[in-house]
């Protein structure tokens, strides 16, 4: 009788143990807000390219909730990232009578990201952004965009390929900016990048930290960091490179070490 009290309690203890371990580790992990994810059946979805470099980071795809339910998960988490996607109303940034140069829109996408921006920049919350993420991004601080690169920008350099294995192009980092200490050292590379927007009037306290070759700009941050949290976009698809990529992984690495540290900061 007594041998079997002792398993019983044995087994107790170490129930116990294990899910006050398991409840332990799960909230020490980095939680990432997704502001949409990529298809199911995508082999280049934004969460893997986190994962890749933190195996332990929990993300939360936030475009099928409802606006109100996003943003109260956003305040659980430790980082937002802005993904790619369709086109930002033109309307948003005062080019409405242009809208039938762009492609398809998202009108609640727009208000879901512009709201979670809000949220996440009130809240000191670090915040990166790829392609559209960087568009809407810039949108948000009161910039605008060129509805369409081939028609409104002199130049020869291909922004947009359908083909993702050519759809890529050199650009040059602008030295002494965050972005480029990120890089270390990495002044210029070869990124997957296809878009036919991009930054025209640049938004409220930002500068651009890397250019094409034809000097449209290709990534942004804050002019000043003083009194802000990290935030950063660039125009290239990070998720699409080589895991070891120099302007891929250091911006994964980068990403996820200022969510852990708003995470213990919180």
């Amino acid at each position: 009788m007594l041998r079997q009290i002792i398993l019983v309690s044995v087994f107790i203890f170490s129930t116990i143990f294990s899910f006050t371990s398991c409840e332990s580790e799960r909230s020490q992990q980095i939680k990432i807000a997704i502001s949409k994810e990529k298809h199911e059946n995508s082999t280049t979805k934004y969460a893997d390219w986190l994962l890749r470099h933190n195996d332990q980071i929990i993300y939360y795809n936030l475009y099928p909730l409802g606006i109100d339910s996003a943003v109260k998960l956003l305040k659980k988490c430790n980082g937002l990232l802005l993904t790619g996607g369709e086109d930002v109303f033109p309307g948003n940034y005062g080019k409405i009578n242009d809208t039938s140069r762009c492609g398809s829109f998202d009108r609640y996408r727009d208000s879901l990201e512009f709201t979670l921006i809000k949220t996440a920049i009130s809240n000191n919350m670090p915040v990166f952004g790829v392609c559209r993420g960087e568009q809407i991004l810039n949108v948000s601080l009161g910039g605008t965009l060129y509805i369409d690169i081939p028609t409104d920008y002199d130049t020869t350099v291909v922004h947009a390929n359908p083909d993702w294995s050519r759809a890529y192009h050199p650009v040059r980092l602008v030295s002494n900016t965050q972005l480029s200490r990120i890089c270390k050292g990495t002044l210029q590379g070869d990124v997957v990048t296809s878009h036919h927007q991009g930054i025209d009037k640049l938004g409220k306290g930002l500068v651009v930290s890397a250019y094409a070759k034809d000097n449209f700009p290709e990534a942004i941050e804050w002019s000043d960091t003083t009194g802000h949290s990290f935030l950063m976009a660039v125009q290239w698809h990070p998720e699409a490179m080589d895991t070891l990529h120099p302007l891929s992984a250091p911006l994964a690495n980068k990403f996820i070490q200022e969510a852990d540290n708003y995470k213990v900061n919180k």
